[in-house]
């Protein structure tokens, strides 16, 4: 049978799967069942076909709703951590890369912009903060800034702000992503030009022992709301198989689900930033803090994914 028409055939039955999760055991085996001899069929004539790799998606799910055990409704929250975000997560991985390389491109112009030109820092950061910084600088205590306010009221100043951040990385995602890439580049530019503007000052190890404790998180998070961006964008811009609106809102429904998952990582960040940047800590404290919050980033959203996603193929029948 050609592809074509195997998907002809087929597509319809797939979709309702998709869009219609029965609840009824018998029903979902035996639609799982059914996905598989699919995948398997597909597998064996058209192995490197979008297809195959749909379907293997789709059954994938079929899988972890048989058997991931969400029939009680007070489970609900630790399926959605540990299962469905993460897999939501490994079909956003390109996207994610995308992302970071955006931020990633932007920061290295701050990086060069000011390197070059000595007005750029003031031009993104504002007269007002470099003052304060240089001032700062010359009384002995390059990141007195993060001492400026009351704990509590620094946590819950920043937190908000985080979210604001990628509340608007997110929402920006349906101008067609221009809107996302826009405030990734901004942040980029601005993470380029601040560190650069301190490596000038002469005090680039006080501002990395101490911004990234809170920032390894913070700016993770703005990346992946990025993520979550470019799903609503991309969406629109590449129904794929799907009409323009049908793939918005499945897109919307993706991307929304990617920026519920930021929000404990912006409260944990506005905690740190809040109670414990302030801190006199020790620089292996430091250190340990920055690494293990960078440790939770590639195990959460990157190498705990891939191997659910392993671990949920190899249970699928092989053709």
């Amino acid at each position: 049978m050609r592809e074509a028409v195997f998907i002809k055939k087929n597509k319809e039955k797939w979709k309702y799967y998709e869009d219609h999760r029965t609840k009824n055991p018998d029903e979902l085996s035996e639609q799982f069942i059914e996905l598989t001899d699919d995948l398997s069929y597909a597998r064996t004539f058209y192995p490197d076909s979008p297809v195959t790799r749909y379907l293997n998606t789709l059954a994938t799910r079929f899988h972890q709703k048989i058997y991931a055990n969400r029939k009680e409704k007070s489970n609900r929250f630790v399926q959605f951590w540990a299962y469905e975000l993460p897999f939501l997560f490994y079909q956003s991985h390109r996207t994610l890369l995308y992302a970071f390389l955006f931020f990633f491109a932007a920061t290295v112009l701050g990086v060069i912009s000011t390197l070059y030109d000595e007005s750029f820092v003031r031009l993104i950061l504002g007269d007002r903060y470099v003052n304060m910084t240089l001032e700062n600088i010359q009384r002995g205590d390059p990141m007195a800034v993060y001492k400026s306010e009351q704990m509590t009221v620094s946590f819950l100043t920043i937190t908000i702000n985080n979210v604001r951040v990628a509340f608007a990385a997110f929402v920006y995602g349906i101008a067609l992503s221009v809107g996302t890439v826009y405030v990734l580049f901004q942040n980029g530019v601005m993470l380029g030009a601040f560190f650069t503007f301190l490596y000038q000052q002469g005090v680039i190890r006080a501002a990395l022992l101490t911004v990234w404790i809170h920032g390894t998180l913070e700016i993770s998070a703005i990346i992946i709301a990025g993520c979550a961006g470019l799903t609503i964008g991309n969406s629109i811009l590449f129904p794929k198989t799907y009409s323009r609106l049908e793939s918005f809102q499945r897109g919307a429904r993706q991307g929304m689900k990617i920026a519920i998952g930021l929000v404990p990582i912006f409260i944990t960040a506005g905690f740190l930033e809040g109670f414990v940047t302030r801190q006199p800590l020790y620089p292996a404290v430091s250190i340990l803090i920055i690494a293990a919050s960078a440790f939770f980033i590639g195990w959460y959203f990157v190498w705990y994914p891939i191997q659910l996603n392993r671990r949920a193929t190899l249970r699928l029948p092989q053709s």
